[in-house]
């Protein structure tokens, strides 16, 4: 991928104030050649936590990274992208993607960077966590895979991955499933304090703008992501082996430092890489995205989020919001996949 995504390759592969800034804080073939799949209408029942490892796991390499992912389905499949958050990792959809390969879609769950097998190629690159380049890096694992089009889901870091996605490059986008919605920000909205209990809620967020913060995540990396498990999904009762399997992921040399510069980013506290200005400048923008959208919202959602209604109007094409009830947190796909994968199927018939 050159200082911009190469236009030319793209063609080939043919709220309130508030609650927006609220939302910030905190292998061959083209897929889109295929017909979707001819799954039924509903998706038998699945149970949280039934499956604990992926049949594959595969590394592939863009020109400023080698992403690790998992895959499941057919091969030419009509393809779903499946992106994770933080604290979190790939295994947040170990459930959900056997249930979408089951529909005939063909499943691909990369690590972002900084997490798991994922790993850049040059030891001179920014270790740069600023959204637009985590989106840039999933296209660029599109055109790796020759993928022309997908649909895109995902929830925290991923949910705005797919967002920006959207927004930026619709073109490669069939559908979207975004947990929490409208995720996308700037650093000019992130000046705006915002309630004093909103504040609160983004309490790491003002931790990692200290070196303190620097210090104690990398000192306490496992504890603090199981604090933030805890308190983002007050209601899902984990056990250790199933965070254990995330945690694994924290282990990649630079997980610290993309998650300290992701949220200083935030705020404005460090610059991000020149070759992402002119995306960040569109997204400053907060622009409309026009791809068929489902948004959910689990009913115990402990993380800050914004309320369905500051960001509905900010979808022009065909909509949907859906409440997941049951005690489900902000890990929606792992801790209710059914409901998660059900989307990804409606979305992709929109």
């Amino acid at each position: 991928m050159s200082e911009q995504i190469n236009h030319h390759r793209r063609r080939f592969f043919s709220m309130t104030a508030i609650a927006l800034a609220a939302v910030e804080f905190g292998v061959a073939g083209a897929a889109s050649a295929q017909p979707a799949p001819a799954s039924p209408a509903s998706l038998p029942d699945a149970k949280a936590g039934t499956h604990t490892s992926f049949e594959a796991l595969k590394q592939i390499k863009t020109d400023v990274l080698d992403i690790g992912y998992a895959e499941a389905g057919k091969a030419n499949g009509p393809v779903v992208l499946l992106l994770h958050g933080w604290p979190y990792d790939i295994y947040s959809f170990v459930d959900v993607a056997p249930l979408l390969a089951s529909a005939g879609y063909r499943v691909i769950i990369p690590y972002l960077r900084g997490y798991g097998t994922t790993r850049f190629l040059d030891d001179k690159t920014p270790r740069n966590g600023q959204p637009s380049a985590l989106a840039a890096d999933m296209i660029a694992l599109l055109d790796a895979l020759k993928i022309e089009k997908a649909v895109i889901a995902g929830y925290d870091w991923g949910g705005r991955t797919a967002n920006i996605m959207a927004a930026l490059w619709p073109e490669r986008c069939k559908a979207m499933v975004s947990v929490s919605g409208y995720l996308i920000g700037s650093q000019e909205a992130n000046k705006k304090p915002l309630p004093p209990k909103a504040e609160l809620a983004w309490w790491y967020q003002f931790y990692f703008a200290t070196e303190r913060g620097h210090l104690g995540y990398a000192s306490n990396t496992y504890d603090f992501a199981k604090l933030i498990w805890q308190t983002a999904s007050p209601k899902w009762n984990f056990d250790d082996a199933t965070f254990d399997r995330s945690a694994a992921a924290f282990d990649n040399p630079d997980h610290v430092d993309i998650v300290i510069h992701n949220y200083r980013w935030r705020l404005g506290l460090v610059e991000g890489e020149a070759k992402y200005d002119a995306y960040e400048k569109k997204l400053a923008a907060l622009p409309m995205i026009s791809v068929p959208t489902i948004t959910m919202e689990g009913d115990a959602n402990g993380a800050p989020h914004p309320m369905p209604s500051a960001y509905a109007g900010k979808f022009s094409g065909r909509y949907e919001h859906r409440t997941i009830g049951g005690g489900i947190g902000h890990n929606l796909p792992q801790e209710a996949p059914q409901a998660f994968a059900q989307a990804v199927i409606d979305v992709d018939r929109f």
